[in-house]
């Protein structure tokens, strides 16, 4: 009489080691008491979404406030959602915007770790023993059922107002005999694996989820697939073993699994394992019309990480914004630490959001605005640079032509308790910078004062260069425009010009408007002293008399 046993044997017989043996090969991890061991484990189904990086932050943050370690691992098993590249997708975009990956697959190409493979579809063997210990014991079985059947089955327990799933009347293999198994593989049937649940709908589990707190859900009775016919596990059992064998202490995931956390407590329980921790993720949402909606790859091109890469939106951007939907309490600790690193911000998983944080794309730029603005001149220039290179090779020309001049542009009010904000992102560099390179130059005296004739701008900009000198810092620099108002109908102190308006034409701040539109064809700019410096004499005077010519 064959028993089941001798069965799962004859049927994983590529089996090398035991689970005894696997415990052995994959110890508990030399770490710190209490440190956490977390991790990423997408599948290569094409883009890195902005969910998907969000996850790997708070696992990174996660691990790294309790001096723990992160790890990648790719869940591959599911041939038909692959998607060329995904995998090259998902580790570039993590490693571009700063998501530093401790153990597993590090960079496309790369891998380290002592607890590999870190592909599912290269652990094949490895599941097959855990599968066979589950047969041997009577806890997992052969089944036979055809998609026909299954979809037949579904279709009556939707008629009937069922749940649907293998359970109860619905498990037509679950009382198989080892032989009838034997017989229909002999047959030539194909099969696939499934658990035999102890569990029971009527009772209910309890786990304490460390966003949303204590859930209570129906226990699983279902007799859920371990291996597909093809012998590829599902991700249900390979999670359960990876998780456990890769000495996993927390699993930080998506709300969307909440419902299968039954299944999974269950697979741990039966396999003799020690669960990890549980904290599920809201979705990140947006705002449309009156509603909110998840985040959407067809909807939203925010979505995917590769837009924040082609508008040049730095890392530390996207992670210090990300910061303020993942925690309530960080922007009031960023307002009393502005310099401090976010690592010393105190994360804690239970602040996190369970309803979901809205996506703003106007906070966002300004967080990037800020951070930008705190960037050392050098950083900045190398990675308007590194940007241009790759999505604007004619501006990258420009800046590579002279690049202390590039540097000495984005150097002007770069610093400081009150730095500009004008960048939110690399490709509007060459918008800013434009005034500075006569090949993108746009002269234009739009915007003057108002009240002002062409004929007083013109004789503003005319007499301008008889007191410009470029060596001038600012305050001689205003000091001289001041000096030249007076012979020009304008009052050199603005205080005085609001006691008295209808005594002037204007005041010494229209005299360097007019000034600003004529050299940078702009009404709002940096430190126009600066501005005139960088320049040079040569090109100030030019622009001044072609502005003059133009009035």
């Amino acid at each position: 009489m064959t028993t089941w046993e001798e069965l799962a044997r004859r049927i994983f017989s590529d089996v090398e080691h035991t689970p005894e043996e696997y415990e052995a090969l994959y110890p508990p991890r030399s770490l710190p008491e209490g440190a956490r061991v977390t991790r990423l484990a997408p599948s290569p189904t094409g883009f890195l979404h902005l969910g998907v990086f969000f996850a790997a932050m708070i696992n990174r943050v996660t691990a790294d406030a309790s001096d723990g370690l992160f790890y990648f691992r790719l869940e591959d098993t599911d041939s038909k959602r692959a998607v060329a590249g995904g995998e090259e997708d998902l580790l570039r975009g993590l490693t571009a915007y700063g998501i530093a990956i401790d153990e597993g697959l590090t960079a496309p190409g790369a891998d380290s770790g002592a607890y590999g493979p870190y592909r599912q579809s290269e652990r094949t063997a490895l599941y097959h023993a855990y599968v066979r210990h589950l047969m041997e014991q009577g806890l997992a079985y052969l089944c036979f059922c055809s998609e026909e059947q299954r979809q037949a089955d579904r279709e009556r327990q939707e008629q009937e107002k069922q749940r649907t799933g293998y359970y109860g009347p619905y498990a037509h293999c679950r009382t198989l005999s080892p032989e009838e198994a034997l017989r229909r593989i002999e047959a030539g049937e194909s099969y696939v694996v499934r658990l035999r649940s102890p569990g029971s709908e009527e009772r209910r589990i309890k786990f304490d989820d460390l966003i949303r707190g204590v859930i209570e859900l129906p226990e699983n009775d279902e007799d859920i697939v371990l291996l597909k016919s093809d012998g590829i596990p599902t991700y249900h059992f390979a999670h359960a073993v990876d998780d456990h064998l890769m000495r996993t202490t927390h699993v930080i995931r998506g709300e969307e699994w909440v419902p299968s956390v039954p299944k999974h407590l269950q697979l741990f329980q039966v396999l003799g394992f020690r669960p990890p921790k549980y904290a599920h993720i809201s979705p990140i949402m947006k705002a449309e019309g009156e509603s909110r909606r998840k985040l959407s790859k067809r909807k939203d091109p925010e979505a995917a990480m590769r837009y924040y890469a082609e508008q040049g939106y730095p890392a530390d951007s996207v992670q210090e914004y990300l910061m303020t939907i993942a925690s309530s309490g960080f922007e009031d600790w960023r307002r009393c630490n502005p310099d401090a690193p976010r690592s010393d911000f105190p994360f804690q998983l239970k602040k996190m959001s369970v309803s979901g944080a809205l996506f703003d794309m106007d906070k966002f730029r300004d967080v990037s605005k800020a951070v930008i603005s705190r960037m050392d001149v050098a950083a900045v220039t190398q990675a308007v640079t590194s940007w241009a290179k790759e999505y604007d090779p004619a501006f990258h020309a420009l800046l590579s032509r002279d690049p202390a001049y590039a540097e000495a542009i984005f150097s002007i009010d770069r610093g400081g308790k009150k730095p500009r904000k004008d960048i939110a992102c690399w490709s509007e560099a060459k918008d800013y910078a434009a005034y500075f390179y006569d090949e993108l130059y746009q002269p234009s005296m739009e915007g003057m004062p108002e009240g002002l004739t062409a004929a007083d701008a013109r004789a503003v900009l005319e007499m301008y260069p008889t007191v410009y000198d470029p060596a001038q810092e600012q305050q001689e620099w205003f000091a001289a425009i001041k000096a030249l108002c007076p012979s020009l109908g304008f009052c050199p102190e603005v205080k005085e010009y609001k006691q008295n308006p209808a005594g002037w034409k204007g005041h010494a701040g229209d005299v360097s408007t007019l000034l600003r539109l004529a050299v940078t064809g702009r009404r709002n700019t940096p430190d126009l002293c600066a501005i005139l410096r960088l320049l040079g004499p040569e090109r100030v005077r030019g622009r001044l008399a072609q502005a003059a010519q133009a009035l």
